[in-house]
């Protein structure tokens, strides 16, 4: 029986793999909780990720401060077994260690994940490429998205992208991510040296979601822009009411979010 559970995982995650296409990326959306994901497979995504930062906030705790592993752990047992393939994101893995970031990545596996999102937070290369190789051997199936922090918190320095990516790649990693990138040369220039699928963000300010599929770009996440956006028609439907005016844009209907639990 153990051995069926973990090849019919091993399947999943292969089909996981195959998303990430040459000239179609997979656009990954990202959830924070049941109805957010179930509702985003029934648009027809065929796999959703998590936000560190809607599952932090949701919960009241700082995103990026490894403050919310149970949380994360709780909303993949969640939604782990249900019909689309999930890839979570782990920030930087909950801890410093490489042998507790493999088990936990090997009780996402348990629970159904596809995928994790491991960020390196501009701390030490050789310590995040262990966190990779331990995932890598805890957890073998689990799609590892190596992330750098080069352009979301740092200066955008090119030669350092390079190295730890590299490293990251050396390490094991099935894809690399580079959050906060959006020069178009740039991202063509990273997806040619690679041989994994180049991750970047979605930004309402870069190119388009078919623009990056013709720079070489094989996956396209939402991170947590979804949340803020909804937190956003939240206050201005709020506005609307108290001023008098009947609040635009689709609205979901009760059974229909019933129907989701």
């Amino acid at each position: 029986m153990t051995g069926f559970a973990t090849d019919y995982a091993t399947d999943y995650a292969t089909d996981f793999a195959s998303l990430h296409r040459a000239g179609a990326p997979l656009l990954l959306p990202c959830a924070w909780d049941h109805a957010s994901a179930l509702a985003l497979a029934g648009e027809g995504f065929r796999a959703v990720g998590t936000t560190s930062l809607g599952v932090a906030a949701a919960g009241g705790l700082p995103d990026g401060a490894s403050a919310t592993r149970d949380e994360t752990l709780r909303l993949a047992l969640t939604l782990g077994s249900q019909p689309f393939l999930l890839s979570v994101d782990a920030e930087g893995g909950f801890g410093d260690d490489p042998d507790e970031v493999g088990g936990f990545a090997r009780e996402l596996a348990a629970v159904g994940a596809v995928g994790i999102n491991l960020e390196d937070g501009l701390g030490p290369v050789d310590r995040h490429a262990a966190k990779i190789t331990a995932v890598r051997s805890a957890a073998p199936g689990l799609f590892v998205n190596a992330r750098t922090d080069t352009y979301w918190s740092g200066d955008g320095d090119w030669s350092d992208t390079l190295r730890r990516l590299e490293a990251y790649r050396e390490a094991g990693a099935d894809g690399v991510f580079v959050p906060g990138l959006t020069d178009p040369a740039r991202i063509a220039a990273l997806a040619a040296h690679f041989d994994v699928p180049l991750n970047v963000l979605y930004s309402p300010t870069g190119p388009a979601l078919r623009h990056l599929a013709d720079l070489g770009v094989r996956r396209v996440s939402l991170g947590s822009l979804l949340y803020r956006r909804a937190l956003g028609a939240a206050l201005e439907t709020a506005a609307d009411i108290r001023t008098g005016r009947t609040p635009g844009g689709p609205t979901p209907t009760y059974d229909e979010v019933r129907a989701l639990g």
